[in-house]
């Protein structure tokens, strides 16, 4: 199955999107912490924290500027995380789209007759 730049960049946003939201929401950021649940007390917390924050920092860790603003006008967040990460689904993509058909290339080339 092929799927479209543009359903694929979508899919990412919407993925990274709930991403983020879940691991917050399950997380709880405490007293404004960049990445929630890395000194929490609760040992499956800190756990899981350990294994999201590489996932997490490659997401959010370039727009700290933009998330640690204190009052930025509403959009501002959601429109940096969507350019951001759109970027990074075209680069994916790209990659994919280059790595996919030299495989199945190697796989006719070696077939017997």
């Amino acid at each position: 199955m092929k799927l479209s730049r543009k359903k694929f960049t979508l899919i990412f946003l919407a993925s990274a999107f709930a991403f983020i939201m879940i691991t917050n929401l399950i997380l709880v950021p405490v007293n404004g912490d960049w990445f929630a649940g890395t000194n929490s007390p609760i040992a499956w917390k800190r756990t899981m924290a350990a294994v999201i924050y590489p996932i997490k920092v490659i997401l959010v860790g370039p727009l700290s500027l933009v998330l640690n603003d204190p009052d930025p006008a509403p959009p501002i967040r959601v429109l940096g995380c969507a350019v951001y990460w759109s970027f990074i689904a075209l680069l994916i993509h790209f990659v994919f789209s280059k790595i996919i058909p030299v495989k199945k290339q190697n796989i006719e080339i070696n077939q017997p007759k």
